[in-house]
């Protein structure tokens, strides 16, 4: 068996399949809570989790519509299965987004060949009494029927979400400042992963009115918007591209990897963790949430042609043991959303590297503990 296809698993069992989208519809469901524990802590502002808040929810329609998509697979040859990443993220992999947006733009004409959901359902009311059997095929139009109108309605998380700039105020005259935030599912990684940067803008047009210099801005943010690539490198290449925006602070956060006894396969001590916790079915699970900062420390002039100069950011880096150097960033955080079983487990085994990790313990009655 190669790498990729130990990697990349296929579910091929009804009931398995809808049990991961049942996990996955809690942990999206605690994610909108920690956000709002993070404000609650000054560590987001109100803006930040409007703009995460939005995000999250478009995850949570993604994988509704994934969920009615593969809503019999194993039943039928044709039904399709799902594809996710057992080894590294957990999480669908990137091509199966892919495959949805191809969907989303063919969705119209899907649904204008199908039968409307109420005459689905009447067609198998009539199966089952007139001629006794269970519609199963019926059942899975109507799954399909229920998918292309999740992507109709759009508001998704896709694998591109392209930025969009939200206006903070002036700071003082012709210097604007602006939020740019954008999101990507990585192909890398497997990952769903927002961007959020603050920019000043010296331009003459304000830049989401400035169809020159947008369109360059928005392209040159999704080309450099990979896992791979450090904070730095991002600022560092926005900056000296842009002679009139000025990047101050860019942040990017990783929602994930999920582990999970049931489905994942990673190393390592948060699998270990959760052997030992025995948790029952739904709580068997752990989310890593990583938050990576880069701010500008001072604001710089260089020489720009044979008259001018223009101004250049100064990044400031993590100064702990050469860390910042080697994470590219000013800070990074790391965070794990945990069910109290395993938490419980975490803290009787305290495996090395987790004395640092903020943990978020979430209930089934929706509260949110958090722990250093």
């Amino acid at each position: 068996m190669t790498d990729a296809a130990y990697d990349h698993f296929q579910l091929e069992d009804t009931r398995v399949t809808r049990r991961y989208f049942g996990k996955f519809e809690k942990i999206i469901g605690h994610l909108g809570r920690v956000a709002a524990t993070l404000e609650a802590e000054n560590r987001l502002s109100k803006r930040d989790v409007e703009v995460m808040t939005r995000y999250i929810v478009g995850l949570n329609y993604t994988f509704q519509a994934l969920a009615h998509k593969y809503h019999f697979s194993g039943r039928f040859a044709h039904a399709g299965k799902l594809t996710f990443d057992r080894v590294e993220s957990g999480f669908p992999v990137h091509n199966e987004l892919l495959s949805m947006a191809n969907d989303a733009a063919q969705a119209d004409k899907h649904l204008a060949g199908m039968r409307s959901v109420e005459q689905l359902k009447q067609d198998m009311v009539r199966v089952i009494l007139n001629e006794q059997e269970i519609p199963t095929k019926l059942q899975y139009a109507l799954s399909q029927r229920l998918y292309y109108e999740e992507l109709q309605k759009g508001e998704l998380f896709w694998a591109r979400n392209d930025p969009t700039a939200v206006w903070l105020g002036n700071k003082q005259k012709m210097r604007r400042e602006f939020m740019v935030h954008w999101a990507v599912y990585d192909s890398m990684i497997n990952l769903p992963t927002i961007y959020m940067m603050e920019v000043e803008d010296t331009g003459r047009i304000g830049l989401p009115k400035d169809d020159r210099r947008w369109p360059e801005v928005q392209a040159h943010l999704m080309a450099q918007s990979l896992g791979g690539l450090k904070l730095l490198t991002i600022a560092k290449g926005f900056d000296e591209d842009f002679d009139d925006l000025h990047p101050k602070r860019l942040r990017r956060f990783h929602v994930g990897p999920m582990y999970s006894n049931a489905f994942t396969r990673q190393a390592g001590p948060l699998r270990e963790v959760l052997e030992l916790a025995r948790a029952p079915v739904g709580e068997d699970w752990a989310l890593v949430w990583t938050e990576e900062e880069l701010v500008s420390s001072e604001t710089r002039r260089e020489k720009s042609g044979w008259f001018g100069t223009v101004e250049r950011e100064t990044f400031a880096l993590d100064p702990f043991a050469g860390h910042g150097a080697e994470s590219g960033a000013t800070k990074v955080e790391r965070s794990i959303i945990l069910p109290q079983r395993p938490y419980q487990a975490l803290e009787e085994r305290k495996p090395a590297g987790f004395n640092d990790v903020r943990k978020f313990v979430v209930s089934p009655n929706g509260s949110v503990l958090s722990y250093k």
